[in-house]
């Protein structure tokens, strides 16, 4: 056979895989979240380190076409006495360009904006488009493309007719490439350390989320264990505003209904067994005793026979109505609702009960108002609840005494009330409704019912959209409450 986990090694596991799934997401997010920002960061970076290159050669370019003007004439006397093209484009490329450290120095012609000088060399002879600057007057501002890199350039102007190329501004360009690489070579590292320092923070905080997640949800998980191996009293006590606080008094809620059904379960199987021991008893002594020939006389056989029949009908009766009352219960039983005139009902349990009544010398009166409604019932399931609530009030009511019903109308209800008084026993009208219930045991069991027809009857009135309820007027008079819709016309 295999091996089985203990269950604290069950919820072990699960609690560790729910970290480990909160953990994930967790790093998933974070990580996802500084990617996005880091790369946004970059973008912003990366446009104010152009922004300020472009600001840095506006502001440069005079000092750069200084120096390309010096390199005009052959001496600094007063007047200049210019150089030829090759020594002028010598001394450019052996004194202006390394000062430029890196940055590409051109020359154009005046009306064609053609490229006379590249200290690269490659694009002499290409046109250039400039534009004047927005932020340095005097300047203009271009963003070339030469080999297929971007650059970043300003132009200044300087006299053609003194320069020995001939040329009208001189331009300096900076490749955009560099310029990222510079501004990446300083955000990286910082965006590494933040971006480390936030993974570290959010994982400190998701063991601490975790563990206040992952702990209640051990505690359900073992209660829900303990429950399911019988231990029905189990209780995880969480509470709170959130989720798992609702998770956690739902719980609770739920043990105490499955504890409370338990209960009453073995209270019914009981009850059961308790009603049926006494009429099987019986029926088994005296069928015994008819066929063994123990009772002698046609009278004795007679009496045998006369309980036997008696028993049979009890437990007959017993089993129609707990069959009747677990249909109910589960919704099965068929209800053909129909207008009731309940006057009329009433009318007729009241000649039906009459007899016995008169037997006890109880006096049966109705109130019933003329305009009473019809409601909306089960005529036959009616019938049977009404007729059990006369047949308990006759039954229990003192002799002599007096029994009453009264219905009142309501907007879209009729109330009726049914009210005996009590002799010494007096019942619990919480608990009446109860299946089995009795408020003096040997005196029910001796009139035959067993204390399932109250129980019934407030199911089936459950059924048909009503309420059913009892109280006791002054401690003296008992009264129990019909609460039925009324037909809608």
């Amino acid at each position: 056979m295999g091996s089985r986990l203990p269950p604290r090694a069950c919820c072990d596991r699960r609690k560790l895989s729910l970290r480990n799934r909160l953990i994930a997401a967790a790093v998933g997010i974070v990580g996802v979240s500084l990617l996005l920002s880091g790369a946004l960061t970059w973008v912003l970076v990366r446009d104010v380190e152009l922004q300020g290159a472009q600001d840095q050669l506006d502001r440069s370019i005079a000092t750069d076409v200084a120096l390309v003007r010096q390199q005009e004439c052959r001496g600094l006397q007063a007047g200049c006495d210019p150089v030829d093209a090759q020594t002028f484009e010598s001394r450019l490329q052996s004194l202006v360009v390394p000062s430029l450290g890196g940055d590409r120095l051109l020359l154009l012609k005046g009306n064609t904006r053609r490229i006379l000088f590249d200290s690269a060399g490659s694009a002499t002879g290409q046109i250039l488009s400039i534009a004047a600057s927005r932020r340095v007057a005097g300047i203009a501002d271009a963003q070339p493309v030469f080999e297929g890199q971007p650059y970043l350039a300003a132009a200044a102007p300087i006299a053609a007719a003194r320069d020995p190329l001939g040329a009208s501004f001189v331009v300096i360009a900076r490749r955009q490439s560099a310029i990222s690489a510079a501004a990446a070579s300083e955000l990286i590292p910082r965006l590494l350390l933040a971006g480390g320092a936030a993974l570290l923070l959010a994982l400190i905080l998701v063991l601490l989320v975790s563990r206040s997640i992952t702990r209640p949800m051990t505690q359900l998980a073992r209660a829900a264990e303990d429950i399911a191996a019988g231990n029905y009293s189990r209780r995880v006590g969480i509470r709170g505003e959130d989720e798992v606080g609702q998770l956690g008094a739902a719980f609770d809620r739920m043990a105490e209904a499955v504890e409370r059904s338990r209960r009453i379960q073995r209270e019914f199987l009981a009850s059961v067994s308790h009603e049926l021991k006494t009429p099987l008893t019986s029926l088994i002594g005296f069928s015994q005793a008819l066929t063994d020939g123990s009772l002698k006389t046609e009278a004795e056989r007679t009496r045998a026979a006369h309980i036997v029949h008696e028993e049979s009908e009890r437990v007959l009766h017993m089993a129609q109505e707990l069959l009747d009352l677990a249909r109910v219960e589960a919704g099965t039983i068929t209800m053909n609702i129909t207008a009731v005139d309940l006057a009329g009902q009433i009318n007729d349990e009241v000649e039906f009960v009459k007899p016995r009544a008169d037997a006890r010398q109880l006096s049966l009166t109705t109130d019933l108002p003329p305009d009473l409604p019809p409601i909306a019932a089960d005529p036959d399931r009616l019938h049977q609840v009404l007729d059990n609530l006369f047949d308990n009030a006759v039954k229990y009511a003192p002799a002599s005494s007096e029994v009453r019903v009264a219905a009142v109308r309501h907007a879209w209800q009729v109330s009726l009330v049914i009210e005996n008084a009590l002799g010494d026993v007096r019942p619990d009208p919480e608990r009446m409704f109860d299946r089995f219930y009795r408020a003096e045991p040997s005196r029910a069991a001796a009139a035959g019912g067993v204390g399932l027809g109250l129980a019934i009857s407030r199911e089936l009135i459950s059924a048909m959209k009503g309420k059913m309820w009892a109280d006791l007027d002054g401690g003296s008079t008992l009264r129990v409450h019909l609460l039925l819709p009324a037909r809608q016309l």
